[in-house]
Formats: C-alpha cells, structure tokens, sequence
C-alpha cells in the first residue's frame, strides 16, 4: 500500500525538513507486521513528493492476529490488509513521520506552522461501508478536494461489478502536521478490521490527533464511533472528553474586546437574577443546575434557604474545580455542604443522578450543543429526568444586529454551534413541551428593542400533573 504526499509551495524541499528525512536516503523503519519505506521521487525548487509504502508481511500478519471473527475460514491468510491503507498505514505514519505528526522540527522549527498546498494519493482506500459519500463528508469539511476513482472487482469481469476500494487524491493548503493527523485518524474510520486493540490508550490518542479539528467536524459522532469500533463506552467517553476540552478552552479564550464582555457580564447578571426569581416563584426546592459552569447561579442558589437541595453539573472537570474553589466548597460548614453536589457528566446521555429533582436551570448551554444532539439532551431532560419545572435561556439571533463590530452572520461565540430566532425559539419550546406533558412560556430578558426584541429569551416548563 502506498501514501504519496507532495507540495508545490516553494521551497518545496522545507518538506523534507519537517518530515526529518532527507530526499536522497532510502529509509526503512520495522513494524510488528512488516516494514514501511520512505523515499522521494522528487525533491525540487518548485516541487517535493515523499512516499510511504508500506510492506506487510503476511506471516507476521498472521502471528500477530487477534481473534478472527470472520465468516470466512480463510480470512487469516486470503485478506486485503498487504494491499489497502489500512490501521497499519496509521501505525507506520506515526514511526515513519512522528517529528511532523507530533508538530516538531528541529533545525527549522518555524516550518511547523507553515501552510502549504499539498496533493496526497492513496493508491488503495477500502471503504465497505458508506463509499464515496462517506469519503467526502469525511475530508470535504477540513478543506481538501477529494477526487476519487472506484476500482472494479475484476477488470476482466466488469458485469461483476464495483468494488468497495478506491483511489484517493486530496489536495488543499494545510500544516504538515494537520494533514498528517487527519489521515492518522480517518484512514482507520474508513478501515472496519483495525488490527490493534481498542481500548481507552486509543481514546487519547484520538484526543490527541483530533485536537483543534475534530470538535467542530460535522461527522465528529461518526468519526469517533468508527475509530472506536463501536464500542459504545469507550465511544461516550471521548465525546464527553471533546466536549470537556473545548468548555476548557473557552473558559480561557481571551478574543472578545472589553466592552462586550462588560455588556455580556451586565446581561448575564440579569439573566442570573430573572432564573432565580423564576425557581423561587415556582416553589423550586430541589434543583440542578445543568451546564454550571464556574458556579455563579450556584452560588445564588444556596443563599436562598428555600432550595434544600442542590445539583450542579458540567461536562469539564477543568470547569467543575473553578467551581469548586470560587464556592469555597471545602471550607462550606458541613449542613452547607450537604446541600450541594457537583458532578461531571453531559446533557446528551442519561445520567440517573438527574432523576426526582423539583426543578432545572438550563442557562445558555442548548446553544453550546451540536444541533443533531439536541433531541438527545431533549430525552434526557424532558422524558428521563423530567423534573417539575425547568427555566432554561439561549441568546436570541435577531438581537446580534445591535452589537457593535459585530457581523450579522456571526455567533456571539466562537463555541455556538447555533443561535435562534425568537420565532425558532418558540416553535422549538412548542415541540418539547407538546411531546413531553409540559405548558411553556417564553419571556425576555435584558433591554427589549421594539424590532428585535431583546438580547436573551428564556422559556419557563412546568409540567401537567
């Protein structure tokens, strides 16, 4: 199976340079399974292609299989894995170009943030399951052309008809070491025999090659099932992990100007004050705060002696220890603290921990989910959990025009995955309340402008008895 990666960005040879491997040596590197071979059929000025061909042997292919669970006696030694990019092709490319995946080079280290036009070929790609289209809705969203030609099942027997290999050629303007990643990562989504053990070291590395791209791909579920094989736990657990790293590095993003986050903060004291006044009004005593954060509608909460018990939860651990410290949680005097319980968890699998409670406070966090797990945080909420009543907020899109320096077409957050309309609002709280036994009603919150209404809307259920 063969790789070819070249670039047409002048000088072309800086990639030799960031692969660490020089265009005139032939280099080889050992694998459990065989060997992978590095070698370039050019290296100019003007143009520098690198080849990774990958040579399993089949002996050691069979020595080192695992359980063969194939309805095919033969499948150890009659299989495509000496002629595919496979999990093997992950394997060798993280040996053969582990300075440049790792982001790493060390006599021109400012090569590593240099993007450049690459092309890149895989002779042979298996796709069983989803072709063509899963191909391109796997690439297309980074940014790279994909041209694909499907081979035949037997050229001399055409009525036998396609095959599920093809050839990839991608091309688009990228780091090295992103490019690298994405093939690291989606050669194996792609391959439904990987040939290593999944378990919860493939979880981080998935984390770890997926950082700064995976989070915001439509098909992140997806990607992350497939590398995964399936296996739900471990499938759960590094989408919770993807979520906990992105609300970490939200907590730290710094981009907004000074006046809009004085704005934001006036606005979200508001918004704080109008969900307290709700939950009290509504003879809340039990209640869990869902998407806490670092702990500011908490800390509200548990001045009111009316709210005997209270839950907050939050998909990042990074989150939850601010919480912690901004409450002074282990200094709490002990009937305080039996009040209170902070636990990490997400809106969008079901979480028992959540049952019998009066009340939930669900404060700009819908907003934060991808739109397709919206009807799972829906279930969680509304069918599992179904507390008595629930206040929850989101921005309202047609406010975003007032901000100043701000594009219409924008979010007001870099981690919005959408933001609604009053009239999206309502016919979405409509649909929840309608299918789930519960009465609705929408207010604002903050300043109303007479065209676009205010900056907030915030929908109060309380649910028929």
């Amino acid at each position: 199976m063969l790789l070819n990666i070249s670039t047409t960005s002048t000088p072309a040879t800086d990639l030799s340079y960031l692969l660490h491997k020089h265009p005139d040596k032939l280099q080889s590197v050992d694998l459990s399974t065989g060997k992978a071979h590095i070698f370039y059929d050019e290296a100019t000025h003007n143009r520098c292609s690198v080849n990774l061909l990958l040579a399993v042997n089949p002996i050691e292919l069979v020595k080192n299989s695992r359980n063969n669970n194939s309805d095919f006696a033969l499948s150890h030694y009659v299989n495509d894995r000496p002629y595919v990019a496979s999990s093997f092709m992950s394997v060798a490319m993280a040996k053969a170009f582990s300075t440049a995946l790792n982001g790493r080079c060390k006599n021109q280290p400012e090569l590593v943030d240099k993007i450049m036009d690459f092309s890149v070929q895989i002779t042979v790609l298996p796709a069983p399951k989803g072709g063509e289209m899963l191909i391109k809705r796997l690439f297309e969203p980074l940014g790279y052309a994909v041209v694909l030609k499907r081979h035949l099942l037997d050229a001399k027997f055409p009525e036998w008809g396609n095959s599920k290999y093809f050839t990839l050629n991608l091309s688009g303007s990228v780091r090295l070491k992103e490019l690298l990643a994405h093939l690291y990562v989606l050669i194996p989504v792609l391959d439904t025999h990987k040939h290593y053990w999944v378990s919860e070291s493939e979880v981080d590395k998935l984390i770890q090659k997926g950082s700064g791209w995976l989070n915001d791909h439509p098909e992140k579920e997806q990607i992350t099932k497939r590398y995964l094989k399936g296996i739900g736990g471990l499938t759960h657990h590094a989408l919770d992990r993807l979520l906990e790293k992105d609300s970490a590095d939200l907590s730290d993003d710094n981009e907004t100007k000074d006046e809009e986050i004085k704005v934001k903060e006036t606005l979200h004291q508001q918004r704080l004050k109008l969900v307290l006044a709700e939950l009290k009004q509504l003879g809340v005593k039990t209640i869990i705060d869902l998407g806490c954060g670092e702990g500011k509608l908490l800390k509200m909460l548990l001045k009111e002696k009316q709210f005997v018990k209270i839950l907050g939860m939050d998909v990042s651990y990074h989150i939850l220890d601010k919480a912690i410290n901004r409450l002074h949680y282990n200094d709490m005097p002990p009937k305080q603290k039996e009040r209170l319980q902070l636990i990490q968890g997400s809106l969008t699998y079901r979480d028992k921990r959540l049952d019998g409670y009066d009340g939930a406070a669900i404060v700009e966090v819908i907003e934060h989910l991808d739109l397709n797990r919206l009807k799972a945080f829906e279930r969680v909420v509304f069918e599992f959990s179904k507390p008595r009543s629930v206040v929850l907020t989101t921005p309202n899109k047609e406010y975003n025009q007032l901000f100043e320096n701000m594009d219409p077409d924008s979010f007001r957050h870099t981690d919005h995955r959408f933001e609604w309309t009053r009239q999206e609002f309502k016919d979405w709280t409509s649909e929840v309340a309608v299918k789930n036994n519960y009465q609705v009603v929408i207010k604002p919150i903050g300043e109303e402008d007479q065209k676009v209404g205010a900056p907030s809307q915030m929908a109060v259920f309380t649910r028929y008895e």
